[in-house]
């Protein structure tokens, strides 16, 4: 009981400060509010595994998570190149771009937008424990069958998105445009792929997560000795549950940064759309 009213305590003193800073003005209280937020979660966290005494098989402290992660950076930063840098951001980089080019191709031609965007569709519905194993046997163990499984998983939501922002602009719009007597390159170049700006960033971070989640389940399947993946498979047989969350925090870390980097890039697009104004 005693350990609850801490807890509770804790929880409460946390709460209150993150209220008083939330309608205070200015940056600096705006960005305090989520780390004061994630450091409560935290010392709960660590506080309710000693005050409880939790296994560390059932749920490591914060503490052990952090050790675990200062004694394996080499292992930890092999598994992120493999896994995020190799599988996840190169299937990334190459789902994106294929799915903006066909979007204007399917702009183009009402004929593929009938065609390709139910296909689009039924691929996106594809599970991918299915996907993850035939991308394997096609491209091999390394990380070439992790960004082809990402190449998947990332390619419709950015090409959905990318063909609704293409049709966000207004018929006077266009007509003005027609007006200068503009081609549909420069109409595209000038008008049309800035306002399709805020809805293909919508579809950018969105992908952020799927690529790095489908790399991870895809080394599932079969891999090199090393990747995000394999190491949480390896350690599960094992019960290494300290290794296990330290991937999990750096894959966590790295999927939060990844987010971060596209929405700042985001930020500084589009500075002009209402959404980025203060």
């Amino acid at each position: 009981m005693t350990a609850l009213v801490i807890l509770l305590g804790v929880w409460l003193g946390a709460w209150t400060l993150n209220s008083g800073l939330s309608e205070m003005r200015g940056s600096l209280p705006r960005r305090l509010v989520p780390v004061i937020f994630g450091l409560t979660i935290l010392t709960l966290w660590q506080m309710a595994v000693r005050l409880y005494d939790i296994s560390p098989v059932i749920l490591p402290a914060p503490s052990d998570i952090g050790a675990q992660i200062a004694n394996s950076l080499p292992t930890l930063w092999a598994d992120f190149v493999q896994t995020f840098v190799k599988g996840a951001l190169t299937g990334y980089l190459m789902g994106c771009s294929a799915a903006i080019a066909v979007a204007i191709l399917i702009d183009r031609s009402p004929f593929l937008q009938r065609g390709l965007l139910p296909v689009g569709n039924f691929v996106a519905a594809l599970p991918i424990v299915g996907i993850a194993p035939i991308m394997v046997m096609w491209f091999g163990f390394d990380w070439q069958s992790k960004a082809a499984v990402v190449v998947i998983m990332v390619f419709f939501p950015v090409l959905v998105n990318m063909v609704a922002g293409l049709k966000a602009t207004e018929p006077m719009q266009r007509d003005l445009m027609s007006t200068y007597n503009a081609s549909y390159w420069q109409t595209l170049a000038k008008l049309r792929l800035p306002a399709a700006l805020p809805f293909l960033f919508n579809g950018l971070k969105i992908a952020t997560t799927l690529a790095l989640i489908g790399a991870i389940v895809a080394e599932f399947f079969g891999s090199p000795i090393v990747g995000m993946g394999f190491r949480i498979t390896a350690e599960i047989g094992r019960l290494g549950l300290p290794m296990i969350w330290a991937e999990i925090a750096v894959a966590a870390l790295a999927g939060s940064a990844f987010y971060g980097l596209v929405a700042l890039i985001e930020k500084r697009a589009t500075f002009w759309h209402p959404s980025q104004r203060n």
